[in-house]
């Protein structure tokens, strides 16, 4: 029987105007297709003139102008509606979802529908067929001693892993899915018996647990950041009163 890390995996990833999932927009965003290790993969991609301004800073990062975006992105609402459709096909299909850090992506797409669609991701995205794979979740349980940052170019480096192009969307997206795979093969004693779904709820007490501990640092740093545990989707802020 192939392990889920043989197997098909779909892989998701956005670039956008900057961190803040409340605020900020989505810019361009890919999802990424492969069978099986070593099979071409597919991608599909998506350009997107988030009708804000885009800060220097972010198109630094990934090369996004807000000229180019105004002259060749697509307006947001039509887009997110699609990237919700392609997600929720894949959820429907059993495919597992990797996505690097998913509480930013996820959540920014959550935001970014309720903002053009009235709608919430939760409307295409059963939980209970949902099966998030997030190497750096994944990396940090397994590995928890190691030193270092996890960004997805450290795990790349530390899993042998060739990321060219990276913060483009598709790039990162292939990036993301082949340390997974690699996670699976280097820690398979320990992950070969779990199914996706089972790695999904793990992975809601993983990250919590590492998200109190990233706390605590702050805390002893006197750094005042909240860090939030829910994962893979952080829940609607309040309405301000």
């Amino acid at each position: 029987m192939t392990c889920w890390y043989e197997g098909p995996l779909a892989a998701f990833d956005t670039e956008t105007t900057g961190v803040d999932v409340e605020t900020d927009r989505i810019v361009s965003a890919a999802v990424v297709v492969q069978d099986a290790p070593g099979a071409r993969p597919r991608v599909r991609r998506w350009l997107v003139n988030p009708g804000v301004p885009v800060p220097e800073s972010a198109t630094a990062v990934h090369g996004l102008t807000e000229r180019h975006l105004q002259a060749n992105g697509r307006w947001p609402a039509p887009v997110v509606y699609e990237i919700a459709e392609e997600l929720a096909e894949h959820a429907s299909r059993g495919r597992p979802l990797v996505v690097m850090n998913a509480p930013f992506d996820l959540t920014l797409l959550d935001r970014e529908l309720r903002r053009h669609r009235a709608s919430a991701l939760g409307r295409w995205l059963d939980p209970a067929r949902l099966c998030v794979l997030d190497p750096r979740v994944l990396d940090k349980h397994l590995d928890r001693y190691r030193k270092g940052r996890r960004t997805l170019a450290d795990l790349c480096a530390h899993y042998e892993v060739t990321l060219e192009g990276a913060h483009d969307a598709a790039a990162d997206a292939l990036a993301a899915l082949e340390v997974v795979r690699a996670v699976g093969r280097r820690f398979a004693a320990r992950l070969e018996r779990l199914s996706p779904a089972e790695l999904h709820t793990l992975q809601v007490t993983w990250h919590a647990a590492q998200a109190r501990g990233l706390q605590a640092w702050f805390a002893r740093s006197g750094t005042p950041e909240a860090v939030s545990t829910d994962w893979p989707l952080r829940p609607e802020l309040p309405a301000a009163a």
